[in-house]
């Protein structure tokens, strides 16, 4: 149930920090190692980001939005 719990809440997600925590990791590569693959879109979210800051310098994007 724990490994569940946690990849509900990567594949939701839930930042990665978050999870650590509720799973009482102590590290968060411990965590990232572990449930980063429910994460695959973690770079184009990145990639998104940064290239909607760049349109509009000083607005910081909803990367949540449309996943």
């Amino acid at each position: 149930m724990r490994h569940e719990h946690a990849s509900l809440l990567a594949t939701a997600g839930v930042h990665p920090k978050v999870v650590q925590e509720r799973l009482g990791h102590s590290s968060i590569r411990l965590t990232m190692d572990t449930y980063s693959h429910l994460m695959p879109g973690m770079q184009r979210e990145a990639v998104t980001a940064v290239a909607a800051m760049l349109v509009t310098p000083g607005v910081t994007p909803n990367t949540n939005e449309g996943t």
